[in-house]
């Protein structure tokens, strides 16, 4: 009887110390899919605050709480179901699904892009609602945002544990859209209070927490500057990556070979640095089939006929603001000018 309550024991071990491997492995997993997906993660963060800019103090958490709840409905309910039974029944079709993907992803940065360079950038029209409504449409906005943004992470943690056993995947996926999701709406939260943060610190006696103070309130509008730069390059950078090995995974590896073959060279010349230096070179030569690719779609949206067509309509309605006048709320486009009240 002792013998084999031992060997039950023993099994019991066994098993355990599988269950804590493959924790480990899963674990290890998600941590190399969830890195696949840094550049979207990055892009994610920086875009975000924006849904949130105007918004009363009090209401820019509850604002947050509510897209990272949607973010994860999107990524568990929607979007790994799907994913999951794409790379069972057709897995052939998550190459091609990435690069529309990675294509979305160089065709938003390019349009940023462009929106900057040619001056068009902001002039987007206002959502003439305030209070409630407002919120309602800024959150539903960002989390169609997110839908897309979410479904770029998936695939591209999904693509990187393809190999795994179904069941694996899965807890993967769900270790990486929580993680994500945890990760990134804790730091958007963190930069949206970040001015908050900082006023209340002026408030203090000590120099050192005034000072301190002031600089956050004073860097926020950098820090939101500098993350809008780097989401554009991300968005670029890991769309172009995308599209380099997608087109080597569906049988033309001349152009991701040339850039392998360059990426060895520059880190077998430059020793110490090697390494980092051939990232950058991979880095560089994605960012730039990012730009390329982006830009000829940003040029057949806004420049062929139809795209230009739809440019020109929007433009054709004039953008409306909201202005108070005694107890009642006027809606007149933007450029109308309030007639004097006469007696």
């Amino acid at each position: 009887m002792s013998g084999g309550l031992a060997a039950l024991l023993d099994d019991i071990a066994a098993m355990a110390k599988l269950a804590a491997a493959s924790v480990d492995d899963i674990g290890a997993a998600a941590g190399r899919a969830s890195a696949k997906a840094a550049g979207v993660v990055v892009d994610d963060a920086a875009v975000t605050p924006r849904y949130v800019t105007g918004m009363t103090p009090a209401r820019e958490l509850p604002m947050i709480k509510k897209i990272a709840k949607g973010s994860m409905v999107n990524k568990l309910l929607f979007i790994l179901p799907v994913a999951l039974l794409l790379s069972q029944f057709v897995p052939w079709l998550l190459t091609p699904l990435l690069m529309l993907g990675g294509t979305y992803l160089s065709f938003e940065g390019a349009e940023k892009l462009w929106e900057k360079l040619s001056g068009h950038e902001g002039h987007k029209k206002p959502v003439p609602m305030k209070g409630a409504d407002h919120e309602k449409a800024m959150t539903s906005s960002a989390i169609r945002t997110d839908f897309i943004l979410s479904s770029e992470i998936m695939v591209i943690a999904l693509n990187e544990v393809a190999e795994e056993p179904i069941l694996n995947r899965a807890l993967i996926l769900i270790v990486v859209a929580i993680a994500i999701t945890i990760g990134v709406y804790g730091v958007v939260a963190l930069i949206v209070k970040m001015d908050d943060i900082g006023l209340r610190m002026t408030l203090n006696d000590s120099d050192f927490s005034k000072k301190l103070g002031n600089g956050l309130v004073k860097g926020m509008p950098k820090l939101l500057a500098v993350l809008s730069v780097v989401g554009v390059v991300a968005m670029l950078w890991v769309g172009g990556h995308i599209l380099l090995v997608g087109i080597k995974d569906l049988g033309w590896p001349v152009l991701y070979d040339w850039v392998h073959h360059l990426e060895v060279a520059v880190g077998d010349a430059t020793g110490p640095l090697g390494g980092f230096l051939a990232w950058l070179t991979n880095t560089f030569f994605s960012f730039v089939l990012g730009l390329v690719v982006g830009a000829i779609v940003v040029a057949i949206i806004h420049f062929l006929p139809f795209g230009k067509k739809k440019h020109e309509e929007d433009d054709e309605h004039p953008t409306l603001e909201a202005h108070a006048e005694g107890d009642t709320v006027v809606v007149r486009p933007a450029s109308a000018k309030a007639e004097p009240a006469t007696n």
